[in-house]
């Protein structure tokens, strides 16, 4: 009787445990995920364009006139000032032609004073009834002969000197020597196509970069017009080739109004000092424009999860996981996204790890955090 007992009351043990087990089993378990609540933020982001660097003036060094080179005064990187003189070409054959014409001034004007001596006898023979209106007539037409003859040999002899003064060619401005590609003794001519050298003035310099449309109808929006988008943008950055900023900060100082229709963007132009002339031109880099959002919700781009080329994130509602589709802005930092639609203040979402995460998962909110405003 007592082994009978025994094994009721196992039976019965068995009974409960099992039932109990069941009552735990069929109630939903809560896992601990790290969560954070929406708010308002601010965030400041920069944006990189590829950029060209050139200097505020690059002028192409051309001759003037035919000749030999003589004498090559500059070296290429060497800096030099406006009027500086930097190739001179054979000078003799021009000294010769202003000499010509020099002395053929100099004859034409005796000719204009024996003409109007001329002139002056005549018209006081005339006076005097001596001679007649033809004798007066030709000793005038012979005097503005002289003139005439006189006013030629003048622009002659101005051409043989200005032709002289071009064979002494004279730096445009203060920058520096580019390539000279010929030395002392090559033929020159003003129908040469490549240049003497090039003088690059990069005291500052000019950096040309491009935006698509869109952002330039965002910047037009943003600050209404874009003379005012001129007026209020920040200060931009210079990224040279080797990845470093430039420590000179520089404005945007133009927006080309039209849109080239091949590519689709516009043109700007940027202005940045270059005082120990660390920038040269036609180097490239890329210019790096700062822009702050403020009243906006950010959140990090690991709350999130794609799904056809779609980003969603799973919200808290009622203590389970809700996949919902936002919209982020295409400017980030690869750390966290703009939402612009989809969210709204006050909404509690998945911190981390929502890939691995589905919908109606029982949540027990952990760590919960906050983007800082």
């Amino acid at each position: 009787m007592r082994i009978k007992e025994n094994y009721y009351l196992v039976l019965i043990g068995f009974v409960l445990m099992i039932s109990s087990c069941k009552n735990e089993t069929s109630q939903p378990i809560s896992k601990e995920y790290a969560t954070l609540v929406v708010k308002d933020s601010s965030k400041t982001l920069s944006t990189s364009y590829s950029a060209t660097i050139r200097g505020k003036q690059d002028v192409s060094i051309y001759a003037e006139i035919s000749g030999k080179i003589t004498d090559i005064k500059v070296t290429e990187g060497q800096r030099v000032k406006k009027g500086q003189i930097l190739f001179v070409i054979d000078q003799v054959p021009y000294n010769a032609a202003l000499g010509v014409a020099e002395a053929n001034y100099a004859a034409a004007k005796v000719g204009v004073a024996s003409a109007r001596l001329d002139y002056d006898n005549t018209k006081e023979l005339y006076d005097n009834q001596v001679v007649s209106d033809y004798e007066l007539q030709t000793a005038l037409n012979q005097l503005h002969t002289a003139e005439a003859t006189l006013a030629q040999m003048e622009a002659s002899r101005v051409n043989a000197a200005n032709n002289l003064s071009y064979t002494e060619i004279k730096s445009p401005s203060d920058g520096v020597i580019g390539t000279i590609p010929y030395r002392q003794g090559t033929l020159v001519s003003s129908t040469m196509s490549e240049p003497l050298t090039t003088v690059s003035d990069n005291s500052e310099m000019y950096v040309y970069f491009s935006i698509n449309e869109n952002n330039l109808l965002n910047m037009a929006r943003e600050y209404g017009t874009l003379e005012k988008a001129l007026e209020q943008m920040p200060d931009i950055q210079l990224k040279l080739s080797d990845g470093t900023l430039y420590n000179q900060t520089g404005r945007v100082a133009s927006i080309s109004g039209v849109i080239n229709e091949n590519t689709g963007t516009a043109s700007l132009r940027a202005v940045f000092p270059n005082p120990d002339r660390l920038l040269h031109s036609g180097a490239n880099g890329s210019v790096v424009i700062p822009e702050t959002y403020t009243d906006i919700i950010l959140i990090p781009q690991e709350a999130t999860f794609e799904l056809q080329d779609k980003v969603f994130v799973y919200k808290i509602i009622d203590g389970k996981t809700k996949s919902t589709q936002i919209t982020v802005s295409s400017t980030n930092d690869g750390k966290e996204y703009i939402v612009l639609d989809g969210l709204k203040v006050g909404d509690e979402i998945i911190a981390s790890g929502a890939g691995l995460l589905k919908d109606g998962v029982q949540v027990k909110s952990v760590n919960t955090t906050s983007p800082e405003k």
